[in-house]
């Protein structure tokens, strides 16, 4: 027995090797654990597995830059950005790891069928990231994220709006999805609006959410504001009358230009057909251009203004030179000119107030043709407006080594050469400001630029008085009467031309061109009106009205002192030269 006790002894050299060992191992351990989390310049230590962690958990997210405000002269937003989530999913974690259940509370929650969503999924099964929903309001992104599925996170966004919706559509234009601007202002200055995206640290989990933000890496810089010329209370008022009118006269589109003269500055600039750039899913290309900018129209009778003022400045005929326009038409080679009735004798303001071809024309084949263009061109014809707008249209002013009977005439009354409203705008304010031509700007202005005199000014103030004959009550123009507040301008109505060449006898442009007031003009106003069809289609009859009242309306928004004796829209003060007829 003592024998076997002895054999089952363990030695005690073996009894403290095996306590030796059991005491090294948590050592060795610890050592092992200081080495990988506390040791700094070990090869696989602290800083080679705090990388490798960083690596798979530590992610650098953009943020959006906030895109510049676009706003009218007084402040008014045009153009707004507010925050959206975009929803955005893994699919190859949302395939593998969510169940039926989840994708089936997903798909309720975006609004489609779970067979869409898993077809969806089906194409990008491939991919790490796909958008399930772009730039959805706050909230409703929120409710898709609380169901805390997966593989789906949120993204924040900026998303484009307009508050005054299809009144300032092609003018303002708009941003698509990626908040680039593609039509309008947002287009002429995307660079400016668009700011610069800033960027951050966060930590994120296996299936892509955000845990926690770490720290800023570069600030987001939001875009500039861009304050724009138009007065939206003025673009309101030239916006609906614009539009009833092209509705009362079945008409196919329709423009409205209004400058301030003593600033060059565009205040209202409103076109028909429109859409709402809020809600773009059934938008038709017609209606985006902004023709008051980029549709060229030949201008008609609306530039006999400036023949007569050729006539003037080449000193040969003054306002009450009488010109024989017997017996009501002319014969030019091969082409005859008819007015509407024989007006017989009449002075040069006779022959602007009854808008005579005859008595045009007459004046045009004793001036020098060239000199006609070449004022024609100083007051800006055949020239672009500059402002970056997106198709803006420079129009043509032809110029010809010799120039036929036929052709001289014509130009004459507005046949030959091509212009845009503003265009055609801007050469009325030389009328409207003395003589000084002024550049047309779209952004407002702190302070009158400095003005290049083209026009001599009594030439050019006895010319506004000629106007205002126009719209006296034997001229043309007469439907253009503002109460309160004297009014010059003129009338066009307008052939268009065919496809296969030559004018079309039954599709016509009617127009009107004017400024208020007469003597310290401050808006001039251009009313186009294409293809009236219900009935009417003379510009004092169609386009005229318009102007009344959005001229009307704006010079009572800006505060413009009446001129007129209300009642009888008799002047306050005489001009210069009075004019045959003239009260």
């Amino acid at each position: 027995m003592a024998k076997q006790s002895a054999q089952k002894l363990i030695p005690r050299w073996r009894y403290y090797l095996v306590m030796l060992g059991l005491v090294s191992l948590p050592i060795l351990l610890a050592s092992k654990i200081a080495q990988l989390q506390i040791l700094p310049n070990e090869k696989y230590g602290v800083d080679f597995l705090q990388t490798q962690g960083d690596a798979r958990s530590i992610r650098s997210e953009p943020i959006p830059a906030y895109r510049g405000l676009i706003t009218d002269r007084n402040g008014e937003p045009l153009a707004v950005s507010t925050p959206v989530t975009s929803v955005i999913a893994n699919p190859k974690h949302l395939q593998n790891l969510a169940s039926q259940d989840d994708l089936r509370r997903l798909s309720e929650s975006l609004g489609i069928s779970l067979v869409q969503l898993n077809a969806r999924l089906n194409r990008y099964r491939n991919k790490s990231f796909m958008y399930l929903a772009r730039q959805l309001p706050v909230n409703e992104a929120q409710k898709v994220l609380d169901l805390g599925i997966v593989g789906i996170s949120g993204r924040q966004e900026f998303k484009r709006f307009y508050p005054a919706g299809e009144v300032t559509a092609q003018l303002v234009g708009f941003t698509d999805i990626d908040d680039e601007g593609q039509e309008g202002m947002e287009l002429a200055y995307n660079a400016g609006l668009t700011g610069e995206a800033g960027s951050k640290k966060v930590i994120k989990d296996l299936t892509g959410r955000v845990i926690k933000d770490i720290s800023l890496i570069k600030p987001a810089r939001a875009g500039e504001t861009l304050r724009l010329s138009i007065d939206l209370r003025v673009q309101y008022a030239a916006y609906r009358a614009l539009k009833a009118s092209v509705q009362k006269h079945q008409a196919k589109s329709g423009s409205v230009v209004v400058l301030d003269v003593e600033t060059g500055e565009v205040l209202a600039m409103a076109n028909q057909p429109s859409f709402n750039p809020n809600d773009r899913s059934a938008l038709h290309p017609d209606s985006v251009r902004n023709r008051a900018m980029t549709d060229m129209m030949e201008p008609g009778s609306t530039v006999k203004p400036f023949t007569l003022l050729a006539a003037l400045e080449s000193g040969k005929f003054q306002p009450d030179t009488i010109v024989d326009t017997n017996p009501g038409y002319l014969k030019v080679d091969y082409k005859t000119f008819v007015d509407p009735k024989n007006y017989g004798l009449l002075d040069l303001t006779g022959i602007l107030s009854k808008s005579s071809q005859v008595g045009t024309s007459k004046l045009a084949l004793q001036l020098n043709p060239d000199k006609t263009r070449e004022l024609f061109e100083r007051v800006g014809f055949g020239e672009g407006i500059g402002s970056g707008f997106p198709g803006e249209t420079s129009g043509s002013l032809p110029g010809h080594r010799r120039w036929d009977a036929v052709t001289q005439a014509t130009f004459a009354f507005g046949y030959g050469l091509s212009a845009s409203s503003l265009q055609l705008a801007r050469a009325y304010s030389v009328l409207a400001n003395d003589g000084l031509r002024r550049e047309v700007s779209l952004l407002a202005v702190d302070s009158a630029p400095e003005g290049i005199r083209v026009i001599d000014a009594d030439l050019a103030r006895d010319m506004r008085y000629m106007l205002q004959a126009a719209t006296g009550q034997e001229g043309t123009g007469k439907r253009a009467f503002i109460n309160g507040y004297s009014v010059g301008g003129k009338t066009g109505t307008l052939h268009k031309l065919k496809a296969a060449g030559g004018y079309d006898d039954n599709r016509y442009m009617s127009a009107f061109a004017g400024f208020s007031p007469i003597e310290h003009s401050r808006l001039v106003t251009v009313v186009v009106i294409d293809e009236p069809r219900g009935g009417d289609y003379f510009g004092g009859l169609v386009a005229a009205p318009v102007f009344s009242e959005v001229t009307g309306n704006a010079l009572r928004l800006m505060q413009v002192t009446p001129d007129r004796l209300q009642g009888n829209g008799s002047l306050v003060k005489a001009p210069r030269h009075p004019v045959r007829g003239e009260s």
